[in-house]
């Protein structure tokens, strides 16, 4: 079995899709950093202009012109009903975090790595999972190598999970990938790690309001294994579905067309369908498994931690169940 993994692993780096998502997460860390350390830098003169105050900058200073910006928002006739619930939760976290002296605003590394998984979880993250897995199993159609791979005397389900943890390794190189590009570029740029500073974690948001009651102080690594590992759970999910749809059609332009589709589909439904009670069983629309530790707002209703894992994991088993039965049942020859 481990001969067959090794296998796997080194067909899938022979195809220099790695490399790919490497200089793709390289460019984009890069730019990323680069944009917050420049939109920090400017938060800092804007605020010099309209203070009197010069040199150092304590963060609490920032703190509060970011809060009464947001009241400011709150209160502006422009600002749609829809978002007033969660700037007035933002407010509230704010507030909260200058009573208990958590600094969120000056940048460091372990934030940077953070903010760069909660944004990419939802987008990103399943994008490159999907160019790693899409063709994992059709593809071996598409090079006419699927007969070769069924001659040899080993099991059907054996050459199949053989692929899967192939695929596990590899996500789990991405997430690990992910995790040191982004702390490594942005430590040059912030020329602070910020490992050991502390962050809140456990807000829960309904109607508006925050609750606090849950809320934990962690050090900003602890927090960064957690997201991360959120990051690879998502991961992991959006790959076995993924793989399972490489197992359905034998077409590697179809798979990952299906499998784009669908994440880009999920955001629409999210987006205009809310109201809909169904669709929060939809696995694209609980994906952004961060937002729970954060207390952001969820315009869903009903949705939590451990209700977006449930359904997750239960899309996860599912497709993993069905790549399985498909593959060792139907005719792959034809």
């Amino acid at each position: 079995m481990l001969v067959l993994i090794k296998n796997e692993v080194n067909k899938i780096l022979s195809r220099r899709k790695m490399i790919l998502i490497t200089v793709i997460m390289l460019i984009l860390v890069s730019l990323f950093a680069y944009g917050q350390n420049y939109q920090y830098k400017n938060t800092m003169d804007k605020y010099l202009k309209t203070t009197e105050d010069s040199g150092n900058i304590e963060w609490q200073a920032l703190q509060k012109q970011q809060i009464q910006d947001l009241k400011n928002r709150l209160n502006s006739p422009d600002t749609p009903e829809a978002s007033k619930a969660s700037i007035n939760i933002k407010i509230q976290q704010n507030q909260y975090y200058l009573d208990n002296n958590i600094n969120p605003i000056t940048p460091s590394a372990v934030k940077f790595s953070v903010k760069l998984m909660e944004q990419s979880i939802f987008v990103l993250l399943p994008l490159l999972i999907i160019l790693l897995a899409g063709d994992s199993v059709c593809g071996e159609f598409s090079a006419k190598t699927i007969k070769v791979l069924l001659t040899r005397a080993v099991p059907r389900w054996k050459i199949l999970l053989s692929k899967y943890l192939a695929l596990l390794i590899l996500f789990s190189m991405v997430i690990l990938e992910m995790a040191l590009l982004s702390l490594l570029v942005s430590g040059f740029f912030f020329n602070n790690w910020g490992f050991y500073e502390p962050i809140a974690t456990g807000f829960n948001s309904s109607s508006g309001t925050l609750d606090v009651s849950n809320v934990i102080k962690v050090i900003q690594l602890q927090y960064l294994i957690l997201v991360y590992s959120l990051g690879w759970f998502v991961s992991v999910i959006v790959g076995t579905i993924s793989f399972m749809v490489s197992v359905l059609v034998r077409n590697t332009a179809t798979s990952i067309g299906i499998m784009m589709a669908t994440l880009v589909g999920g955001g629409f439904l999210q987006l205009f369908l809310a109201d809909w009670p169904i669709i929060k069983y939809f696995f694209v629309i609980n994906l952004n498994l961060p937002q729970y530790l954060t207390g952001s707002y969820t315009p869903i209703s009903g949705m939590s931690l451990t209700f977006s894992t449930l359904v997750l994991l239960t899309w996860g088993i599912g497709a993993l169940i069905v790549s399985f039965v498909v593959f060792t049942k139907q005719d792959v020859l034809v």
